[in-house]
């Protein structure tokens, strides 16, 4: 194996996988982190314009530092999901949830 793909003693997957932010439209039922970013690109088509997804999520209180929870998902598709984001619940599309970026906590 050449020694750019050796693994340090340290290496931890789980470490490794809970340090790099994922979109929270990626998130399970359960998943808890703290979110990092939030833009109004969500890589999906939207019916809005960036700017204004983006003041949509931050005035809904999707603002970095936030402590955030998966509590629900839908029946179809696992759309929409529930979240609680500090002590706030709310559901959103996960097209929408795609504009924030969540560091999740490790299992």
């Amino acid at each position: 194996m050449s020694e750019a793909f050796a693994l340090s003693p340290d290496f931890n997957s789980a470490e490794s996988r809970a340090e790099v932010p994922r979109s929270l439209g990626l998130a399970r039922r359960g998943d808890r982190g703290v979110i990092v970013k939030v833009t109004g690109v969500s890589g999906a088509a939207e019916a809005i314009d960036a700017q204004e997804l983006e003041r949509r999520l931050l005035e809904m209180g999707f603002v970095e530092g936030a402590r955030i929870e998966v509590l629900h998902e839908g029946l179809f598709g696992r759309d929409p999901i529930a979240v609680r984001v500090d002590d706030t619940r709310l559901a959103l599309r996960r097209r929408e949830a795609g504009a924030v970026a969540v560091k999740f906590d490790g299992r």
